[in-house]
C-alpha cells in the first residue's frame, strides 16, 4: 500500500494541500480528480519526493523519499520532459540504468510496438512531434515495472490507439498487482477504469469513494465530481 497522511504543502503562505490523508493499494486503479488550483499536482509531485512537505508518505512501509521506495515507484509527468540528443532508444536505455534494469529490452521493445515507436527508435527527443513525445514519456514510465505507477494527465496528447493500449495495460498491470494513480481532468477518459476516486478541492480531500459504493447509488462519476465541487452536496467520504 501507498499511504499518504496528514500531508500539508504551503508555498509561502498559500497552502496548497491541507492534512490531505488516502490511500493507493496495489492491484487498483485510484483517480485523483479536482478543479485547477486543488491541489493535485502538488500531492502528485510529494508523493514522488520532487517536494518537502510535512507529513509521512511510505510505500509498503518504506520513506518515499528512500532509495528502496523509489524503485518500486514510477512516475509520467503531465509534460514529457525529454533529452534533445538521446534517441528514443537510448531514453530507455538511460531508465533502465537508473533502475539498473537488466532483462528490459524484450519489454522495451513491446512497449515501443505498442505505441509505434518502434520505427522512431534512431529519432531525438526533438525530432518527435508532441504526441510521439507522450508515448515515449509513457512507455519510460511503465518500462521498470513499478509497483505504484503515478500518471499525471497521461492521456492528453495521445491518439485514439494510444489511449486504448494504456487502457488496455492498466488492466494488465492492475491484474498484475501493480498500483495505479492517476491525476486528470478528462474524467470520461477514466470512467470505466476506477475502482478508488479521490477529489480534492482547495488543498482538501473532499471525496474518497470506492466504485462499488457509487454503482450502489447508481451515481455517475461525473455527478459526484460536480456536486461536491459546485458545493451542492455535503462532502462524502469513505
Amino acid at each position: 500500500m501507498l499511504q499518504i497522511a496528514n500531508v500539508t504543502k504551503k508555498y509561502g503562505k498559500v497552502l496548497a494541500c491541507d492534512n490531505v490523508s488516502f490511500s493507493i493499494d496495489a492491484g487498483a486503479v485510484t483517480v485523483l480528480l479536482g478543479p485547477n488550483g486543488a491541489g493535485k499536482s502538488t500531492i502528485m509531485k510529494s508523493i514522488i519526493g520532487f517536494l518537502k512537505y510535512q507529513g509521512s508518505i511510505t510505500a509498503d512501509g518504506l520513506d518515499n523519499r528512500s532509495v528502496e521506495a523509489k524503485r518500486i515507484i514510477g512516475y509520467v509527468p503531465e509534460m514529457p520532459s525529454l533529452y534533445p540528443n538521446l534517441t528514443v532508444s537510448e531514453h530507455l536505455e538511460f531508465i533502465a540504468r537508473a533502475y539498473r534494469l537488466t532483462d528490459y529490452k524484450d519489454y522495451a521493445a513491446q512497449l515501443l510496438e505498442r505505441f509505434d515507436l518502434a520505427d522512431k527508435k534512431r529519432k531525438f527527443g526533438d525530432e518527435l512531434s508532441k504526441g510521439m513525445q507522450q508515448k515515449l514519456n509513457v512507455c519510460l514510465g511503465l518500462l521498470p515495472r513499478p509497483k505504484y505507477l503515478l500518471m499525471d494527465e497521461p492521456m492528453i496528447g495521445l491518439d485514439p490507439k494510444a489511449i486504448k493500449e494504456l487502457k488496455l495495460l492498466f488492466g494488465e498491470m492492475r491484474q498484475a498487482g501493480c498500483g495505479i494513480f492517476v491525476s486528470t481532468h478528462m474524467i470520461d477518459s477514466v470512467d470505466m477504469l476506477w475502482d478508488r476516486t479521490i477529489i480534492m478541492q482547495t488543498g482538501q480531500v473532499r471525496a474518497n469513494v470506492e466504485r462499488h459504493e457509487l454503482d450502489a447509488g447508481g451515481q455517475r462519476l461525473e455527478d459526484l465530481f460536480f456536486a461536491i465541487t459546485e458545493h451542492t452536496q455535503p462532502e462524502a467520504e469513505a
